[in-house]
């Protein structure tokens, strides 16, 4: 009886050790600029998906817009990596054909009009690895203003009339890129 108890002791310890050693992991703290993703149909329930984005989400906190996203300047559209969108199916961005995959999305912003740009590179972090040599698409598209102010930049998709929209919106700015099938 006091072998197995002894034993059953050892045991114990031993588990005490292990634990102790995988309650010590470190993790480090939020993302003050975190992650979203954004698909269309925007139904979780449905599989059968168009596109989806993994992206940033930024925030204003007091700096203005333009500070954050100067007009003629590229930008990787969010914040941390650019963002990486995925279309299942083959669409046209203005005339251009995208084949089904992962690309990255970046922008050029302007005062009246946002250039969009689709790159084949992904995992790419920020802009200062851009190439412009590996762009699929670009379509310059109208900015619009929004009645009310968004501190998070934030996209969503929606229908359009032959296809789907990337809505993207931050501060008063509203952008709206249009994918056809």
């Amino acid at each position: 009886m006091k072998k197995t108890s002894i034993i059953a002791t050892m045991a114990f310890g031993m588990m005490m050790v292990c634990t102790s050693n995988a309650n010590a992991q470190k993790f480090p703290g939020l993302d003050k600029s975190p992650m979203d993703i954004a698909a269309y149909p925007n139904d979780y329930k449905d599989a059968n998906k168009t596109a989806r984005i993994i992206y940033g989400r930024p925030q204003l906190k007091g700096r203005a817009l333009s500070e954050l996203t100067p007009a003629g300047k590229l930008w990787r559209t969010g914040a941390n990596e650019a963002p990486e969108i995925t279309f299942y199916k083959d669409v046209k961005l203005g005339k251009t054909t995208i084949k089904a995959g992962s690309y990255s999305l970046f922008t050029i912003p302007e005062k009246d009009s946002y250039t969009i740009i689709i790159n084949k590179d992904i995992n790419v972090s920020g802009s200062s690895t851009y190439k412009e040599a590996n762009d699929v698409a670009r379509l310059k598209v109208p900015v619009t203003e929004g009645d009310e102010a968004l501190e998070a930049f934030s996209m969503v998709f929606t229908k359009g009339d032959t296809g789907i929209i990337l809505n993207l919106g931050w501060d008063k700015v509203r952008v709206a890129v249009p994918f056809t099938e």
